[in-house]
């Protein structure tokens, strides 16, 4: 029987070839797309998935802000104070370090120091070495295979010896696997700390946070809150119960460091929003969504041509289950089909969709059980909810009423059928406007009123403080350069925060600032705009008082609101006075998930570490080249390194960014799947009313009005829809917009363009079936 239902459901496959084509194609992308959103997502929410995991926290700092770091001192005295605890470890991430390996010298972006309890907590895959030792003494490195063999080929690396910043001779005690991508914890070689570690490290101050991240494990069923009770008489024994006042050590589960936004600019371990990962997963539900509409809409629009086929069958005897099971398996067919298409394009798609959005997913994960499951799972639901209803549909017509042609079910007559339509076009509004708006929000993050110049600025360090003022000539001097500036750290990311207070005006506990220490040349060079009061002045060295320029969000935290009344004001910071000598325009030098807050610039020559360099915007190439020669030869051994303003800028939302590249393709293929169905649809109905079109003609009707008999239905519905979907979309745009401190706004002229899109898509496609049908002939028509 089954052989037989196989048999039938070719022949009307093979019978019904466009509406096959069309049906296979939706699910097809559909189940191609929801494989790839599948594997982001759990990608994503996978992140630190560790063995300990559920058992492993991180010790912060909640102070003036949030932290992620501590102090060295707070290691050894959590494990004096609490040796119940399994396992404690210090992590300290270093964004960049040079290494020499025999004669090639490398500059490698990302390493950590780390104590021996590390690798007792997190576990890699080692393949060579003793992870319960591999970094108990100084000066042992484990590095990752890749770096391993980048450094010494196919020789084995085990007791080799590696320079790290022309100080540290390092010998390679182990080598383990890649470090999974998506973890908190990154690096491409791990340092014993006991290499850079104080001896003096237990009496370093708390507020000293230099320390790097604090790890602990619990035992087992030993709750986090136990710990947590236990901090504040934790800090107050160690450090007084003033300091126990002020901050707060909070006990954070490793599975939600990633997930945690309190903790932002972290370069080791960038955060995001569990939600919108969520919400990534609700336009796969909706791309699953219209395919499984378009199979519908597409199958009962068919059940007319199909009418006869069924009286027929049960003059003949067919049970109403046995039809069911007939359609059914046609639906199984497809669908089966469609999913084998799918599951070869998400194959196919997974290593271009990796380079695209810089993820570091193997097309391997495909085959995982959890993967495959998935898949299984999909074609059971697809198959229920795509063939089921049609089933019902087509096999409940009646003998006589079907062969007499007179089924009772037209193309307008189908409630149900415009109400899938409505359903299929609200969704496309819903991802249309959402699309738009994270779109306008990118834009507004990395473009609109940083407040400074950012055009064509490069930064490069300097690792020798006494070749600053020569570096600045020779920089000068190159034709191609246009201005420099020397500071402590790059305009954006390169920042320090520090405490202070004005007693004069209230403020008598510690607030925070952010610290700059920056040139005379440095307002110049980002077209600041000076509010009231001088400059940044070189300042002497025998010069004892501190003269610093403040932003508007200081005076206003001060409680002085107009700019020239600054001017001369004191207030304390890093334990001595600092006197207003300007007011500096608010300028964006961190990410704009937080707000603005108060800011301190000020001339320091032994704190410049950063020459910032604007360049002429022809030729970069040539020009950067030119800066590499002066560099390299002014820092011999060093390696150059530089990175564009723009590219520091865009890091702070990568996380973002990454994610409106997800979400804009898959809306676009939703939509796509939408028009595909709505393509068949009125295909369809302008198969089902060539004679009504022909009769029109002939009486008179113009082509213009044949397509506005079709469009007039569709039109309506995405009005009706539009009604729906836009009131949704502003709501759960703006719960996503209040995730940011400064935010686009949501304008009437975004469900403009959301609908008229809608009503251009709708209209094109329906307007080549009208037209078509509207150019036949009608007297052919009429005759057939």
């Amino acid at each position: 029987m089954f052989i037989s239902y196989l048999k039938i459901a070719f022949r009307t496959i093979r019978r019904n070839i466009s509406y096959t084509f069309l049906n296979v194609t939706g699910l097809t992308i559909s189940i191609a797309a929801c494989l790839l959103i599948f594997l982001i997502v759990k990608d994503e929410l996978n992140y630190d998935d560790f063995k300990k995991a559920d058992r492993t926290y991180r010790i912060t700092l909640n102070a003036l802000d949030f932290n992620p770091s501590t102090s060295m001192a707070v290691v050894p005295a959590l494990r004096n104070d609490f040796p119940e605890l399994e396992q404690v470890s210090q992590y300290l991430y270093q964004q960049n370090g040079q290494v020499k390996a025999g004669d090639v010298t490398y500059l490698e972006k990302g390493f950590a120091f780390a104590d021996n309890s590390f690798f007792k907590i997190f576990d890699y895959p080692w393949m060579a070495g003793d992870p319960n030792t591999a970094l108990a003494g100084p000066n042992q490195v484990v590095l990752t295979q890749s770096i391993a063999h980048k450094y010494f080929g196919d020789k084995d690396p085990m007791g080799q010896i590696i320079q790290l910043e022309d100080h540290f001779n390092l010998r390679v005690t182990g080598v383990i696997k890649a470090v999974p991508p998506n973890t908190s914890q990154p690096f491409l070689f791990m340092v014993s700390y006991e290499t850079i570690k104080d001896k003096d490290v237990a009496h370093r101050p708390f507020f000293n946070i230099q320390g790097g991240i604090t790890y602990v494990v619990l035992p087992e069923h030993y709750r986090a809150a136990q710990l947590q009770d236990r901090m504040q008489g934790f800090i107050a024994k160690n450090w007084g119960a003033d300091i126990a006042g002020k901050a707060k050590l909070l006990v954070q589960p490793l599975k939600e460091i990633h997930f945690d936004q309190r903790y932002l600019g972290n370069p080791a371990s960038p955060t995001t929003s569990r939600s919108i990962y969520w919400g990534l997963a609700i336009v796969a539900l909706f791309i699953i969504l219209t395919a499984c509409i378009n199979f519908i809409n597409m199958a009962t629009a068919q059940a007319i041509s199909r009418a006869k086929e069924v009286g027929v069958r049960k003059v003949l005897g067919a049970y109403r289950v046995q039809l069911i099971r007939q359609f059914l398996a046609e639906t199984g067919l497809l669908v089966v089909t469609a999913v084998v298409l799918g599951f070869v394009a998400a194959v196919l798609l997974l290593p271009y969709l990796s380079s695209w959005m810089n993820l570091k997913i193997e097309v391997s994960q495909l085959m995982q059980p959890v993967i495959l499951g998935v898949v299984a799972g999909i074609t059971v639901t697809v198959i229920l909810l795509a063939g089921l209803y049609p089933a019902f549909v087509q096999s409940a017509f009646q003998p006589v009423a079907a062969l007499k042609s007179n089924t009772g079910v037209t193309f307008r007559g189908l409630a149900l059928r415009k109400i899938l339509v409505s359903t299929q076009f609200g969704i496309s509004q819903l991802l249309i406007v959402g699309t738009l708006i994270v779109g306008y929000q990118m834009d507004f993050l990395q473009n609109k009123d940083l407040g400074f110049n950012k055009t064509a600025v490069i930064s490069v360090g300097i690792p020798d403080d006494k070749k600053q003022d020569l570096l600045r000539e020779e920089l000068l001097a190159m034709p191609d350069v246009q201005e420099v500036s020397l500071s402590a750290g790059p305009m954006v990311g390169g920042s320090r925060f520090t405490a202070f207070r004005y007693p004069e005006g209230g403020i008598v506990d510690d607030d925070v600032t952010e610290f700059k220490a920056v040139d005379d040349q440095y307002m110049k060079m980002y077209s600041l705009q000076l509010l009231a009061g001088d400059s940044i002045r070189k300042r002497m060295d025998n010069d004892t008082v501190l003269r610093v320029l403040v932003n508007e969000t200081m005076t206003h935290k001060l409680g002085i609101h107009e700019p020239e009344k600054a001017i001369g004001k004191r207030f304390l910071v890093n334990g001595g006075y600092a006197f207003i000598s300007g007011v500096v325009k608010d300028f964006q030098s961190e990410s704009r998930y937080k707000k603005r807050r108060p800011c301190v610039l000020f001339y320091d020559a032994s704190d410049f570490f950063t020459a910032s360099i604007r360049i002429k915007p022809t030729d970069m190439r040539k020009t950067i080249a030119g800066v590499d020669k002066l560099w390299s030869s002014l820092f011999t051994g060093k390696q150059f390194q530089y990175q564009f303003l723009d590219d520091r800028i865009a890091g702070l939302y990568e996380q973002d960014q990454k994610l409106y590249t997800a979400f804009k393709l898959f809306s676009s293929l939703a939509i796509a799947i939408g028009c595909l169905g709505l393509y068949g649809l009125v295909a369809f109905a302008a198969v089902q009313r060539t004679k009504e079109v022909s009769i029109r003609k002939v009486l008179g009707a113009s082509l213009f009005s044949i397509i506005g008999l079709f469009a007039k239905e569709f039109i309506v519905l995405i009005i009706v829809s539009f009604s729906i979907a836009g009131p949704l979309a502003w709501w759960v745009m703006n719960q996503w917009l209040d995730h940011f401190a400064y935010q686009t706004q949501i304008s009437g002229g975004t469900f403009v363009i959301a609908i008229s899109i809608s009503v251009v898509i709708a209209g094109v496609t329906i307007a080549y079936q009208s037209v078509k049908a509207g150019l036949v002939n009608p007297v052919k028509s009429l005759r057939s």
